[in-house]
């Protein structure tokens, strides 16, 4: 695990160093990166933190400046 700042927590594979979560305590929330997972059907809902994005994404979702307002984010949202 390593914790750069209160908001997040990294954690890796013991085994092979693999970068498979994120863990939010503040927030309540855990981002597990859906590649762990080889069986899991995913489907994409929204971008969250869209203003930091390096790769566009013309996809039709809707797109977060940052975090949602329900977990102290604007809840702002961007254009495509």
């Amino acid at each position: 695990m390593f914790q750069k700042t209160a908001m997040s927590q990294r954690q890796y594979c013991k085994k092979c160093g693999g970068h498979l979560m994120n863990s939010h305590p503040t927030l309540g929330l855990v981002d597990v990166f859906a590649a762990t997972l080889p069986d899991l059907t995913f489907k994409p809902l929204v971008h969250i933190n869209y203003a930091e994005t390096v790769l566009p994404m013309c996809d039709g979702l809707p797109k977060l400046k940052d975090f949602p307002s329900e977990f102290g984010g604007s809840g702002e949202q961007m254009d495509e």
